[in-house]
């Protein structure tokens, strides 16, 4: 437990921690307090980090303050939206965790079909917020992840063939600097960090409020489709997924089948087909553009139905929160060998849970330049992720390797990667994240305004020079 901790005194003793609590209005959460653990807790329980203080400001103003804090202090700075960070990059150990949670506030502009939004608001909170209206913005396809970071690294999700990645519907951001200035960010505005921002991380500072296109989506007709998984049902998805129109995005997870309600019992445990689709158009087309995929083999469950965008993100278990490796990892092709060699990959591993995810990529997202934002994946047909399921210390080692072994087998090309999907990898992969003069490009804004790499604590882009 972390109150039973005990902290490099000189850490504690440079927050100061009772004049803290004096000087804000957001949250002050130190060691030894009754909601310590709780406030230092993110989503992968890999990262058991024990911070000097967690700081949930209030406004604007006061990320300001902790900002300047962390520059004066020389303390490590977290900057957490939603916490779901892979690398567990939304809290440190001994330094200073700046807690965007309490910064919610959502202003919707019905008629501009805009929204501002603030970085603490998660992508359900939005998006039902901005449903009421029948408008929506894409994000990912988890409700409980903050939109500050997803926004940040792209934000490719079930409306990225419709209507492009999160950063494509990004309009302006308000952006706190290293020097603990606010700025506004967009096209006339610092359009060197628009740039970088939509793409690049948090390395340029911490977003407080973005303004976002909102696009008019009433209903789509999505949820679960269950397949059974072979290699020919494998193939046959994803191609008529890359044929589908633009409406429809897809997300292929070949797994076991959870032993949920819905699914018969002499299912579980079979490998199967787990497909999230959402057709962002009118019910009837919907039906019709989704009946091929139907018509691959006899479902295991299907859940697909119309229903409001919101719905798309289910209701979590706070409590789940299970401990996985992973590697992410883009391919152009998934043929009968592919198919046939992801499953013979997850058969052969004994985790209790292990998945290979194919999203299909295309569409709206990919008419946008190359090097238009600091996203530079456009021409990328296909996004890969695969994971297991991590159950001990000694477990952990079989599983990376597995992981490793399996995105190995799949890489195709370029071995580069969504930045939002990185783990713990290392400096390598974070480049490979760039590709081309988008790397140089992103030092040279971050030598611009993070001269000192106060925001390290990320998928870290060093400054030129």
């Amino acid at each position: 437990m972390g109150q039973n901790r005990d902290f490099e005194e000189t850490a504690v003793d440079k927050v100061e921690i009772d004049r803290l609590r004096a000087d804000f209005d957001g949250q002050v959460v130190a060691p030894g307090d009754e909601q310590y653990d709780e406030a230092r807790r993110v989503f992968s329980p890999a990262f058991d980090r024990h911070p000097a203080v967690v700081i949930r400001p209030a406004n604007a103003a006061e990320v300001a303050r902790v900002v300047r804090l962390a520059a004066d202090t020389g303390l490590d700075l977290a900057v957490r939206s939603g916490g779901h960070s892979g690398a567990g990059h939304g809290v440190v150990d001994d330094g200073i965790v700046l807690d965007l949670s309490l910064m919610r506030a959502l202003d919707v502009d019905v008629d501009g079909r805009t929204a501002w939004a603030e970085t603490g608001l998660t992508a359900l909170e939005y998006t039902a917020g901005v449903g009421a209206h029948g408008l929506a913005t894409g994000f990912g396809d988890t409700g409980s992840v903050g939109i500050g970071g997803i926004t940040l690294g792209g934000g490719v999700g079930y409306l990225a063939r419709k209507y492009g990645l999160t950063v494509d519907d990004l309009l302006a951001a308000e952006i706190v600097t290293a020097d603990g200035e606010l700025l506004r960010v967009d096209a006339d505005n610092h359009p060197d960090l628009f740039w970088a921002i939509r793409g690049g991380g948090g390395n340029f500072g911490v977003a407080t409020r973005f303004q976002l296109r909102l696009h008019e989506v009433p209903e789509v007709v999505g949820g679960m489709l269950m397949l059974p998984a072979t290699a020919e049902a494998i193939r046959s998805f994803i191609a008529e997924a890359e044929a589908a129109p633009d409406e429809l995005t897809t997300i292929a997870n070949v797994m076991p089948a959870p032993p949920m309600p819905n699914v018969a019992a002499e299912h579980h445990g079979e490998l199967i087909i787990m497909a999230l689709m959402c057709y962002a158009g009118p019910a009837d087309e919907g039906a019709r553009v989704l009946a091929p995929f139907r018509a691959l083999g006899t479902p295991v469950a299907d859940m697909l139905r119309p229903i409001p965008y919101a719905e798309m993100y289910p209701p979590e278990d706070p409590d789940y929160r299970p401990n996985a490796a992973a590697r992410t990892l883009f391919m152009d092709n998934v043929d009968g060998d592919v198919a046939g060699m992801i499953l013979d990959t997850l058969r052969a591993s004994d985790a209790v849970m292990k998945v290979a995810q194919l999203r299909v990529l295309g569409g709206a997202m990919a008419r946008v330049a190359d090097d238009a934002t600091a996203y530079a994946h456009r021409r990328r047909r296909i996004m890969a992720n695969v994971a297991a399921f991590i159950t001990g210390p000694d477990d952990q080692p079989v599983r990376e390797k597995w992981v490793n072994d399996f995105a190995g087998a799949l890489r195709q090309g370029d071995p580069a990667g969504y930045v939002n999907f990185l783990v713990e990898e290392g400096p390598e992969r974070v480049r490979a994240a760039y590709p081309g003069s988008t790397w140089d490009r992103l030092r040279e804004v971050k030598a611009r305004y993070d001269p000192a790499n106060l925001f390290h604590v990320n998928q870290n882009i060093p400054p030129q020079g």
